[in-house]
């Protein structure tokens, strides 16, 4: 079943979860203008999935392969399906900033590849229950939110040792029917108007976090868990020409003994195998995380340009401009193509999916991250100050001032000021705005730091095979004016050599 953006607003309806926003708490979701923009948001990952011209990225097969699902709820089978998977990323952000239901198909299948890794290591039996699970929801078409993020406490303590549990999510009781978890999820996107919560470590465990190694799905409104979020986007602000319609929250998750039923726990102490599945969601979503960048971007390009035409200026005359423009442009299809590069050169898990270069995937997430700051400067560069000294738009419907702004703040001849206006909000709002500086922290700091993206391409770049390569070339005498090298000291020829003795003032 695939549902319209109404039909998800409406499944919203049947859920109760227990909710605060600044302080209020929040009956329905679904009618709370404050929430708006972020299910405007996820909205369109529904309506996409019907359109038939997107068809070719927005669906897919369901895991039976007798119907057809939305691809933010599918399983990877092909580098084809990561190739379609980032396009369609990048589609839906073109049209909302950030769709958030993309973190779905990541966790998705990052669970998917834990839980049968443990089938074949343990003889347990998760493959098959999540399976079961992973059906249901696509057959639902149900948005699923990622609770990963621990709120982590005092960060120099393993999770056994922190004063207060409470700070990572955690086992606390084991019963015949299920598990029951208490513990703080502190980073989780657009999760008052998720219909489920895919709960999963945020680090690897060792030996004593035993409790803490725990995976598992719990409904949006389960008994004992609070949501403490905040608005999503800038509803209900004039000058929020973009994020008054399209935002998105994040919430902490605070669990107080939920219960969760076998059927619904896919890890359950096997802390020795936290460590996969952490850095192989980590893969899946930061591959992601380059095409919902890529479509922001190109938001910024096509912002700039227009901006570019209100000001009476021309790309193909004004060289300083053009200059920047073809950054911005570099940067966004720079990162992009590390994003093509990791499906293209994605490889099939033993599960039977397949996962994203680990290194492209990294380092495309890693240039964003840090360049997102360089997009906006770039983005202001050809925008011109404009776009934060304009008044608000209240005083265009001002008698006394409005004529006046009209006259003096118009551009080209043909451009009215209505419109030039209205653009020069647009890229405050993208760039300049709390909105701007929620997506600047989230792209820098979504789907991991700067440094575990560093220690993942350092610990999988293959650096051995380049020193190796390098000296072969020596070996083979291709590099003539370079002494030989060796592997262990005296071993340098099949003779071997001997040091000379230092040589002092009387040698010759």
């Amino acid at each position: 079943m695939l549902m319209s953006a109404a039909d998800y607003r409406e499944s919203l309806r049947s859920y109760s979860p227990h909710v605060f926003v600044d302080g209020d708490c929040i009956e329905v979701v679904a009618d709370e203008p404050r929430l708006a923009p972020g299910i405007n948001a996820v909205g369109v990952t529904y309506d996409y999935a019907l359109k038939h011209d997107f068809s070719d990225l927005s669906v897919a097969k369901n895991f039976s392969g007798e119907g057809v699902i939305n691809r933010f709820l599918h399983i990877n089978r092909s580098t084809d399906d990561l190739l379609k998977k980032l396009e369609y990323t990048r589609l839906v952000c073109q049209e909302t900033g950030c769709a958030m239901r993309y973190l779905s198909m990541d966790g998705m299948n990052a669970v998917f590849q834990l839980t049968h890794r443990l089938d074949d290591a343990l003889d347990t039996n998760y493959h098959p229950t999540f399976i079961e699970y992973l059906k249901a929801i696509q057959d639902r078409d149900l948005t699923i939110g990622i609770a990963m993020t621990d709120a982590k406490g005092d960060r120099k303590l393993r999770p056994h040792e922190q004063p207060n549990p409470n700070t990572y999510l955690h086992i606390v009781d084991r019963k015949p029917s299920g598990i029951v978890i208490s513990g703080t999820k502190a980073i989780v996107t657009s999760a008052p108007y998720v219909h489920e919560l895919l709960v999963l470590p945020g680090r690897a465990m060792t030996a004593g976090d035993e409790d803490f190694a725990v995976a598992c799905a719990v409904p949006i409104d389960a008994k004992g868990l609070t949501i403490i979020a905040r608005p999503a986007g800038r509803p209900g602000e004039h000058k929020a020409i973009f994020s008054g319609k399209y935002g998105q929250t994040t919430g902490v998750c605070v669990f107080d003994n939920v219960y969760v039923p076998w059927e619904r726990v896919f890890l359950c102490g096997e802390y020795e195998h936290s460590e996969f599945l952490t850095k192989t969601y980590a893969t899946h979503h930061r591959h992601t995380c380059i095409g919902a960048r890529a479509g922001f971007g190109d938001l910024l390009i096509g912002a700039g340009a227009l901006m570019v035409e209100a000001n009476g200026l021309c790309l193909n005359k004004h060289s300083h401009l053009r200059e920047s423009m073809v950054e911005l442009i570099k940067t966004v299809e720079g990162f992009y193509a590390c994003g093509v590069a990791a499906s293209i050169y994605g490889s099939e898990d033993p599960a039977g999916n397949y996962t994203p270069d680990a290194v492209y995937a990294n380092i495309g997430k890693l240039l964003l991250g840090n360049q997102i700051y360089e997009m906006y400067r770039l983005a202001h560069e050809v925008s011109g100050g404009l776009i934060v000294t304009l008044p608000g738009p209240d005083e265009d419907h001002n008698p006394e001032t409005r004529a006046s702004l009209s006259n003096v703040l118009g551009g080209r001849p043909d451009i009215p000021y209505d419109k030039r206006a209205s653009v020069a909000r647009f890229i405050e709002d993208l760039t300049a705005s709390d909105a701007g500086g929620w997506m600047s922290v989230i792209s820098l700091h979504g789907g991991g730091s700067p440094q575990a993206m560093k220690g993942e391409i350092a610990r999988r770049y293959p650096i051995e095979e380049r020193k190796l390569l390098v000296e072969r070339l020596i070996d083979r005498g291709l590099i003539s004016a370079a002494p030989a090298t060796s592997v262990e000291p005296g071993q340098c020829c099949d003779a071997g050599c001997t040091e000379s003795p230092p040589m002092t003032p009387n040698s010759k």
